[in-house]
């Protein structure tokens, strides 16, 4: 398994496991502000790609992730995703997602009707600063490092977690923020395609699509 694969299935159980028109008008029902509160294509330049993710009614957000890796410390593999079920209903209703895609990054947003528990979903995040992860009982262990990124929004977390395999280093972000009652986390994978004409570079483009859901939550 390549590298980039390896990661993406490492950061699937980490955080998050992708259009539709924004909804005019005071919307009241969860549905119709979720609608509201979402970015849309609109939001973005001509050539990103958008996919509004439709979850499945009865299906819990994340109910097809694959399970989570053994790490030291015990936890760390699939801790913060734990954390974000324990704070917050998912799902149909409860939280909208969309993804996007430039030319170097992909990132999938998750808009929530509740506020995170950003205490908690940090203290995590402290305790596996760095740990180890395995593939299987007969992998070479995995080198994880968590960093915690500067935000200018006091509601916000942001980390860069990286990879170390076999002397090469890989790395995602991830995102975890309240704006009032609301709540948001994203995800950002390096992946490079040159069908998409718009570049995208990350940390940048993230920090740039995280700072536009999060104003665009602050107006509702």
């Amino acid at each position: 398994m390549a590298v980039t694969s390896k990661l993406v299935v490492l950061a699937a159980g980490i955080a998050v496991c992708l259009a539709s028109c924004a909804v005019k008008g005071t919307p009241t029902w969860p549905g119709a502000r979720l609608n509201a509160a979402l970015l849309t294509a609109e939001d973005f330049p001509s050539g990103v790609r958008f996919d509004r993710v439709v979850e499945q009614p009865g299906q819990p957000d994340g109910a097809n992730r694959p399970p989570p890796m053994d790490s030291e410390p015990e936890g760390c593999a699939d801790g913060l995703t734990k954390d974000i079920a324990a704070s917050v209903e998912r799902g149909p209703g409860s939280s909208a997602k969309f993804a996007v895609a430039y030319d170097g990054a992909r990132i999938v947003m998750t808009v929530l009707t509740d506020a995170l528990d950003l205490r908690r979903l940090e203290a995590t995040a402290t305790r596996c600063k760095l740990y180890l992860t395995y593939f299987d009982e007969d992998s070479q262990p995995i080198l994880m490092t968590t960093t915690k990124m500067g935000s200018p929004r006091p509601e916000s977390l942001t980390y860069q977690q990286t990879m170390q395999l076999r002397g090469t280093e890989s790395s995602v972000y991830f995102t975890f923020e309240n704006v009032g009652e609301w709540g948001m986390f994203g995800i950002a994978f390096p992946t490079p395609d040159p069908a998409i004409s718009v570049k995208g570079s990350l940390p940048q483009t993230f920090l740039d699509v995280t700072a536009k859901q999060a104003q665009r939550l602050g107006q509702r």
